[in-house]
């Protein structure tokens, strides 16, 4: 097959850069593309991507990009003003009232299907406005946070600032386009559909693909011709996987919408876990449901029976179905959201899934790397020593070549090592040196080689990595020029020099080398074997000013620091002393391997510090403290982080952080800071008590309202309250609570994390809700025996609105803190102000036009005084059964 033929065939640039995923047969379609890629030698590749081995051009990939659209995943990108009013639409409750405002509109009863509509209408809108404000400003703090790939391009249009010398650029990701040859190291993202050109033990993590936890390995191999899987195919990456060690140059197929991680997006989309949030939010609707379940067809039957109109009786139970629905709760909760997110943005945070905030507030357990949290991440290289603790050019001579030739990621200790050298040491290399060859660094070695070759064509293998992992490859030491063995004299003083650097706080590496007499053009990390101990490279990283109060803070909010860190525990120990971290145990990775999950249960719980882990030891950890019940958060910024940032409850990592460490992330944070963790944690109990508050009221309101209806539908002879009465009842108590997003937390409430407890709910909602009744009853009685309310149903129904209205907007200002409402704690100025409102409007209502027309009449002078007193009473009776609650159950 041709080049030619092949790229008629794949249609790369015509396809609709925005086309939806289902509209191709992915499993099969993609399947032939990407087989037939792998099997063509690269000469063949140019052509058919119309690219070249030295890149493209800046016009080209203009052009391209123009025809293709950005490599965006349809989920990426931001949605149309259309997409986020229909996600605000799309849920039950709003199907529901819909639903019920369609019932209404055929029985007749026009009025009652109007305000219902004007209910939906009021929770999207609020709810809508709030997310499209909450987007724009994180889109503007995301566009701060740039995710890059290293890009090959030539010719005409490039800067000389942007040039690198091996012609490689760093480009935003969604940049990038078909023919582009990408540079690949640790800790990226695979950027598109790719196919390899170079490779050096390059690993490939796939799970988020193929569900396969161990990287595979590829190459440049030409793919055989039996292998139908094109995930089995070792020159061939896709996007949604990262590089787990070593490096490569690879060219791209797809991007965008035509990837395989595209093309699948929805699908994987789908298989999100639901949060305890989430489940949470359900479980409240689902209560309300099987309370309407029971109550609406109740209410029908008992009103059909005993008043003959069955129509009628259909219409009030609609209403009360509407009264029922907890229709505002999508909108309070998209709302505290939107509005926790965008007050976190004011603090540099870009919140990534809104439910996150809420994790925050219910986190009582950080982990943490020490590295930039506890420490500045400001890495200074102090020591270069030989095994007795002396000065050695030699050793700073090979650690710098070893972290200038090193094409892989450079971490902060090679940044320090090369400005060490630029800021001012005179290094003078012995020799001129090329590089041969790498052995990449991994997380199971924790060492990195260098092969160079010099002037004279001698071999020379650098290692620089972990003291105990380098030592175990060591069979020699220098000293002074002089070589000799390494026996366990000199290893004990070995360890003993790095023990005491450990404990002065300084973070040790240790250097070796090997003169390679066999000489080959690849190596292995067999041949990291029989090395010569040189000595060793002491970093300094200070402790941050700011970290002993983040933690004192931390602690006081409930929340326990624990330290994840791959360093030893002896220079963890030093620096979680200097901030004031009490340690109370120390585990270690090799002690944690060897541990039942039960064990290590039980073990976290008394343990402070986690040292020397290994990635999978880290997700490890967390998943025993959920094991323990603990809502548990995770600050890291490296590709060893990004399996505990997946397993936490809220993943939080750093705009500087490698791609894969910020797509694993809920959180993003433009300061590295536990001070700004701190904001965040008081910020997500703040949302979280808001939005309890309206579930409160929502379920105690609804329980009070079960018994304040059935009663009177049993005796009266009228209905207790007209449909559209009941309705434009529940529409002025909606409206009265769209303002709880803005309402305080008081500060006790604030110092505790905060878990859904559907249980605390359920008992809440059985003591408080019944008091409303008690005064429902008190009203009715008093319409029927001193107002003569069973000779004028108007006035009845009139009375028991209007009570029922100014008792439901006062609940929510005694419900809404443990203290003395008004007294100990007062609303915001927004909540007051919409509950004045909707009470005022509700005394004026019955002597307006508008009262007139939903049948309402003038109520007595003689009835304000008894309302009254039976609002102080509520308020009273309320507030001390919500304080013995209180006592007894929490908040």
């Amino acid at each position: 097959m041709n080049g030619q033929t092949l790229l008629d065939h794949l249609k790369f640039f015509q396809a609709p850069p925005n086309r939806h995923p289902q509209a191709c047969d992915t499993d099969i379609v993609l399947s032939k593309e990407i087989l037939a890629v792998s099997r063509l030698e690269q000469a063949e590749i140019w052509p058919l991507l119309r690219a070249s081995p030295e890149g493209l051009t800046r016009d080209e990939a203009a052009a391209r990009l123009a025809s293709v659209g950005p490599n965006l995943v349809t989920q990426e990108g931001r949605p149309s003003v259309l997409r986020e009013l229909w996600g605000r639409a799309k849920n039950p409750l709003n199907g529901l009232l819909l639903s019920l405002a369609t019932m209404s509109y055929f029985l007749g009863d026009i009025r009652a299907s109007v305000v219902i509509a004007i209910m939906v209408v009021l929770a999207i809108t609020t709810a809508f406005i709030q997310e499209h404000r909450s987007n724009d400003a994180a889109a503007k703090l995301r566009a701060m946070v740039k995710t890059v790939a290293r890009v090959k391009r030539r010719g005409a249009g490039l800067d000389a600032s942007e040039g690198q010398p091996d012609g490689f650029i760093d480009i935003p990701m969604d940049q990038l386009v078909p023919g582009d040859i990408v540079r690949l190291s640790a800790g990226d993202m695979i950027p598109a559909d790719l196919r390899i050109l170079t490779a050096k033990d390059l690993f490939i993590n796939q799970a988020a693909l193929t569900g396969e936890a161990m990287p595979s390995e590829k190459s440049p191999a030409i793919a055989d011709a039996s292998v139908a899987d094109p995930f089995d195919l070792p020159n061939l990456c896709f996007m949604g996987g990262s590089v787990v060690s070593g490096f490569g140059t690879a060219v791209i197929v797809h991007t965008g919408a035509r990837t395989y991680f595209g093309q699948l997006a929805e699908q994987i989309a789908g298989r999100r876990e639901l949060t305890g949030f989430d489940k949470g939010v359900n479980r409240f609707t689902w209560l309300m449901i099987r309370f309407m379940l029971v109550m609406v067809p109740a209410v029908f039957l008992i009103n059909g029976f005993t008043k003959g109109n069955w129509l009628e009786a259909l219409l009030f139970a609609v209403a009360v179905a509407v009264g029922l629905t907890p229709e505002m709760l999508p909108m309070i909760v998209t709302v505290n959201l939107a509005k926790g997110a965008m007050a976190m943005s004011k603090k540099r945070v870009i919140v990534k899934r809104l439910n996150a905030i809420q994790n925050f507030g219910a986190m009582d357990v950080l982990c943490t790397d020490k590295t930039g949290t506890l420490t500045q991440d400001r890495i200074i290289l102090k020591l270069h020593l030989d095994i007795c603790g002396e000065d050695s050019e030699r050793v700073l001579e090979y650690a710098y070549l070893n972290s200038h030739y090193q094409s892989g990621l450079k971490n902060l200790l090679d940044v320090a090592v090369l400005q060490h050298i630029e800021l001012g040491k005179n290094l003078h290399l012995q020799h001129q040196y090329k590089n041969i060859d790498e052995i990449p660094f991994d997380f199971v070695r924790r060492r990195l080689s260098v092969i160079l070759s010099r002037e004279d064509e001698t071999h020379v293998l650098i290692c620089k990595g972990a003291v105990e992992e380098v030592f175990a490859v060591c069979k020699h030491y220098e000293l002074g020029g002089e070589r000799g063995a390494l026996d366990a004299s000199h290893l004990a003083t070995a360890k003993a020099e790095t023990l005491a650097l450990n404990e002065d706080g300084f973070r040790v590496v240790a250097i070796a080398y090997k003169e390679i007499a066999d000489l080959k053009p690849s190596y292995s990390v067999e041949d990291e074997s029989e090395l010569t101990l040189l000595g060793y490279i002491a970093f300094l990283d200070p402790p941050k000013d700011s970290a002993g109060a983040a933690i004192a803070a931390l602690n006081r909010s409930g929340v326990a620091v624990k330290i994840l860190t791959g360093d030893n525990e002896i220079v963890t120990r030093k620096i979680c002393r200097e901030v004031g971290l009490e340690v109370k145990c120390v585990a270690l990775g090799p002690e944690i391997e060897q541990m039942s999950d039960g064990a290590l249960a039980e073990l976290v719980e008394s343990t402070t510090v986690f040292a020397k882990l290994s990635p999978a030891q880290k997700a490890r950890v967390i998943g025993a403290l959920h094991a323990k019940g603990h809502v548990v958060g995770f600050l890291g910024d490296g590709i060893n982080d990004s399996p505990a940032l997946k397993a936490a409850d809220v993943g939080v990592s750093v705009d500087t952080a490698v791609d894969i460490a910020k797509e694993s992330a809920d959180i993003i944070l433009l300061e590295k800071s536990l001070m700004v963790l701190q904001e965040g944690v008081i910020e997500g109990r703040k949302v979280f008590g808001n939005i309890t508050k309206y579930i409160k009221m929502g379920a105690s309101s609804n329980f009070g309202n079960m018994f304040s209806v059935l009663g009177p539908s049993i005796f009266l002879p009228f209905l207790p309250m007209l449909p559209i009465q009941v309705l434009t009842n529940n529409l002025l108590y909606d409206f009265s609570q769209t303002a709880i997003p803005t309402d305080n937390v008081d500060e006790d409430y604030l110092e505790v994390p905060r878990k859904w407890d559907i249980g605390n709910i359920f008992k809440f909602m059985v003591f408080i809700g019944p008091i409303s009744s008690i005064f429902d009853y008190a009203t009715f009685f008093i319409m029927l025996y001193v107002f003569d309310g069973w000779n004028n149903p108007s006035l009845f129904q009139t009375g028991w609105f209007v009570e029922s209205l100014l008792t439901q907007t006062l609940i929510i200002h005694i419900i809404r803190t443990a203290k003395i409402p008004f007294l100990q704690s007062r609303a915001s100025p927004a909540l007051i102000a919409t509950s004045v409102t909707i009470c005022a409007i509700g005394i004026a209502l019955p002597f307006t036009p508008v009262g007139a027309a939903l049948k309402f009449t003038p109520l007595p002078p003689l009835y304000w005084p008894i309302v009254a007193s039976f609002l102080l009473s509520y308020a009273i009776l309320t507030h001390l059964v919500k304080t013995w609650f209180v006592r007894r159950w929490g908040m």
